[in-house]
């Protein structure tokens, strides 16, 4: 008997998770790919999720009451991931893309990928902005999604 699998390790980015927080466009998938992950990422998830709702709001894009019901799902949400601080050895790191150069906030997110990575294998880096994916790529972490071609 094989032993069981052990949970799938995705890191989200705060591209990924603010849209399955906001139901946006591919959310439904995203949503059944975190079912029973080990969900990582960077403190700076709730830093830029929470700064984006206020973006959201301020723009009237949200209601106050949609904010209000969004900002306490991040805070609940939180809780669910495994977050890695924002800290000098992170800061340091030598990697950084040769092909592309990420804004600062998405290098940090790469660099905590890469740490996670380090620790133990991640499934998949989870992004929706194409140039995080292709630095992510160049970094050598995993972005392609799920494979499908069991279900074909």
């Amino acid at each position: 008997m094989a032993p069981p699998a052990r949970p799938r390790r995705l890191y989200l980015d705060t591209s990924a998770y603010l849209c399955i927080l906001l139901a946006e466009e591919g959310h439904d998938e995203l949503s059944a790919e975190t079912t029973g992950a080990t969900l990582l990422s960077s403190v700076l998830l709730v830093l830029e999720s929470r700064r984006n709702l206020a973006r959201l709001a301020r723009d009237g894009v949200l209601t106050p009451e949609q904010y209000q019901t969004s900002v306490a799902r991040v805070d609940a949400d939180h809780a669910r991931f495994e977050l890695r601080d924002l800290t000098l050895d992170l800061c340091a790191a030598p990697a950084i893309p040769a092909l592309s150069t990420p804004r600062s906030l998405d290098l940090a997110h790469l660099q905590t990928a890469r740490w996670f990575h380090g620790v133990a294998p991640l499934d998949r880096f989870v992004t929706l902005d194409a140039d995080q994916e292709a630095a992510a790529r160049e970094l050598g972490l995993p972005v392609a999604p799920a494979s499908d071609d069991a279900n074909d």
